[in-house]
């Protein structure tokens, strides 16, 4: 998952979380996530090389643990069009709402992309723009505008690196419809064509000798 099978982050993160104590439930979905590996050997990431644009696409799915009430975080970077680093995770704390489980998404995006850009530069490299895409327009909002509001007001100060990124023009940050998220099947479990068509969306294709 960490290396090449991308479309099995949530699945893994989701399974993780009951590793101390598994139940039969529990160790049937894992022999699930094993016979889907086995059916798809030859599903592999495609790269294209030349890029020096990064995009990066924020997602979360507010409280989607049932039982914590918990949200999760993922994200997709792309090397043009080439995806080269990825995460789906359970976030720390519970979001009172879904603009909060998307900024604390996006704050998670900008470390990496921070991360991302220090690499580059001690290997003497250069990007020519940082873009970031979330589909929460209210987290794009409160990220854009240094004001405190009724509804940002509770989030953790230290989420506000965010914010302080945007104002250094580290990076930019622009809606994308949902329909055209990339990190989506980061963050949940999607249907079968959903979860087919993202498989395009990330370059994540069939290998055909």
């Amino acid at each position: 998952m960490l290396g090449t099978c991308l479309d099995i982050a949530f699945a893994v993160i989701k399974m993780s979380q009951f590793m101390a104590n598994p139940t039969e439930e529990h160790l049937q979905k894992a022999l699930h996530i094993v016979k889907y590996l086995g059916s798809t050997p030859n599903l592999t990431l495609h790269f294209s090389g030349g890029a020096s644009s990064l995009d990066c696409y924020s997602d979360s799915d507010w409280e989607g643990d049932s039982e914590t009430r918990r949200s999760t975080s993922g994200y997709a970077i792309f090397l043009g069009n080439d995806l080269v680093s990825w995460r789906s995770r359970r976030q720390p704390t519970v979001a009172l709402s879904s603009t909060q489980a998307e900024y604390m998404s996006m704050c998670d995006c900008a470390q990496q992309i921070l991360w991302i850009k220090s690499l580059f530069q001690e290997c003497h490299l250069s990007l020519q723009l940082f873009m970031m895409f979330g589909d929460n327009k209210g987290a794009i909002h409160i990220a854009q505008n240094p004001v405190m509001e009724g509804r940002s007001k509770h989030i953790d100060i230290k989420y506000y690196f965010l914010r302080e990124c945007i104002e250094k023009q580290i990076f930019m940050l622009d809606y994308v419809p949902t329909d055209q998220q990339k990190a989506d099947m980061m963050t949940k479990n999607l249907t079968w064509q959903k979860f087919q068509d993202n498989h395009l969306r990330l370059n994540l294709l069939e290998f055909k000798s």
